[in-house]
């Protein structure tokens, strides 16, 4: 078994959780052209003001998603 990685983009502001939606598709627009189809998206309501979209992946495949797409920060899933 592997070891995933959720890499995580923070938006905050009243438009939070729009904004991390919309974050989302092109997310998953990513990992399809790629052809990743083993990876985890998502996103999650902290708060009104504060939303995050993420991506799980596998802790061999990190580098690869971090450096295409700059994730705000990264933790073990």
């Amino acid at each position: 078994m592997s070891n995933k990685i959720k890499l995580i983009w923070d938006f905050r502001g009243p438009a939070a959780a729009q904004t991390a939606a919309h974050h989302k598709i092109h997310l998953k627009e990513f990992c399809d052209k790629e052809a990743y189809n083993d990876v985890e998206v998502g996103t999650k309501e902290i708060s009104e003001t504060y939303c995050l979209a993420y991506l799980i992946v596998s802790k061999e495949q990190m580098l690869v998603f971090r450096d295409a797409l700059r994730p705000h920060r990264g933790e073990t899933a």
